[in-house]
């Protein structure tokens, strides 16, 4: 209190402020996000900085996003000469991308009530660069975001954070422990990021599409409500697993991406060992059809394409890769990327990749030729740029999530975590990023 009369302020209903006052509580709320040496802190709403405080014995860096302007000042006073960068402004507007470059990075906050579930969104959406995240939240979003099937508090918020996140409830806290007194208690939750492979795979925008569908109505049966996802036969097929009344709130995570998977199965491609690639001699003049597995296991050269799709604001989309990959897996790629098959030219090999892999189409742009050495992995790679702003839909077997980036933004990831990108990407990029830098020229020789 006494720091909110030497400041002139008071806490702003507006935002919904409601302060943490217990030194205890704060240091016991701030272990749980496990800091390490070499972590970064991003802290949404520190307010008087009571958690900050606490993120400082750990001896990390720390970005506070504080949307009061007094208590912005008032941070940057008192933490002044540590590590800590305060961005004065709304959390919602925060580009979480930059934390790429930054990672490992954690996520702490007290959310203000009505803004919890659009924080969460925001700050989970993919591509996310988060792994753990520790925020206290009013105790019926926390019963929302934790809640299990046949749970009255269980929805369409629960099955969606949990597809990504494993939401645990650490401890209730009482409304004595913050200034002012909320009406209602709080909880601290945990959400750690799931494993690959932990759940199967499934398109993330068509998955809350159905699941959202399926809870727009609660009282009537899932199978009543999503019959425009395909024809009788299909959404027939896709709830054999649940009983035939089955509402919403009876299906667990597991069968609501079992139904998303079936209503829209997403093919298997670039999987098969003996698949038959090209390969060339060292002027890139066809030789023979040899299989996959051979080529790669003795080095042959071959071929191969990237493609850079950049949006209409000059950005970049990058796609990462999934777990499976022989090569390079979880690292970041070109927006699509593949062998050039026995037969095929480049150019259709590149349709056939994009429609694969991001489920579009567009007018390419044939770039530059990349000679075969051992970065590009002994493929001839031929570069195409295209502009397209989605939406897509990745192939879940071979792509793990992706995103738009700027080009500055991945000169300067590139540049602090190079070991985050596949070695023919970095080649690639760098062989055209001055081209890329203009869209309207790459939309022009697409046309021509």
């Amino acid at each position: 209190m006494s720091t909110l009369v030497s400041l002139g302020a008071s806490p702003r209903k507006s935002l919904g402020q409601n302060f943490l006052h217990d030194k205890n509580l704060a240091s016991w709320i701030v272990e749980k996000l496990e800091i390490e040496v070499g972590d970064r802190v991003l802290e949404v709403g520190p307010g008087l900085g009571a958690l900050t405080e606490e993120i400082m014995r750990c001896g990390v860096s720390t970005t506070l996003l504080e949307k009061d302007r007094a208590f912005a000042k008032y941070l940057r006073e008192r933490f002044q000469g540590a590590p800590v960068e305060v961005i004065e402004g709304d959390a919602l507007a925060y580009d979480t991308r930059i934390e790429f470059l930054r990672r490992p990075v954690k996520i702490i906050g007290n959310l203000p009530y009505y803004l919890s579930s659009a924080l969460l969104f925001h700050f989970s959406a993919d591509p996310c660069p988060f792994e753990r995240m520790v925020f206290t939240v009013q105790k019926e979003m926390a019963d929302r975001l934790s809640a299990a099937p046949g749970n009255k508090a269980y929805g369409s918020l629960s099955v969606i954070i949990q597809r990504e996140w494993q939401v645990s409830k650490l401890k209730t806290l009482p409304p004595s422990v913050f200034l002012p007194r909320p009406q209602v208690d709080s909880v601290v939750l945990l959400l750690k990021r799931r494993e690959p492979g932990d759940l199967e795979e499934t398109d993330p925008m068509k998955f809350s599409e159905v699941v959202r569908a399926g809870f727009s109505e609660r009282r009537k049966q899932v199978r009543k409500l999503l019959g425009r996802f395909g024809d009788a036969e299909t959404v027939e097929a896709a709830l054999r697993c649940l009983p035939p009344t089955a509402r919403a709130e009876d299906v667990s995570l597991d069968q609501w991406i079992k139904i998303v998977n079936a209503l829209e199965p997403s093919p298997v491609f670039g999987s098969d060992p003996l698949e038959l690639l090209e390969t060339v001699d060292r002027n890139d003049q066809p030789i023979e059809a040899v299989d996959r597995a051979t080529i790669h296991r003795e080095n042959l050269l071959h071929r191969a394409v990237h493609i850079f799709i950049l949006n209409q604001r000059g950005e970049l989309l990058l796609q990462k890769r999934s777990y499976r990959k022989d090569n390079f897996p979880r690292c970041w790629d070109s927006s699509a990327a593949g062998h050039v098959n026995a037969g095929e030219s480049y150019r259709d090999c590149a349709k056939r990749e994009l429609k694969e892999e991001l489920g579009v189409t567009a007018v390419l742009a044939a770039m530059k030729r990349i000679h075969a050495s051992e970065m590009t992995g002994h493929e001839f790679i031929q570069i195409f740029a295209a502009i397209h702003d989605g939406p897509f839909s990745w192939n879940r077997h071979e792509i793990e999530t992706g995103g738009f980036f700027e080009l500055d933004m991945i000169d300067r990831w590139i540049a602090r975590r190079p070991d985050d990108f596949a070695s023919g990407f970095v080649e690639c990029y760098r062989s055209v990023r001055v081209a890329l830098e203009n869209p309207a020229e790459i939309s022009a020789k697409a046309q021509a």
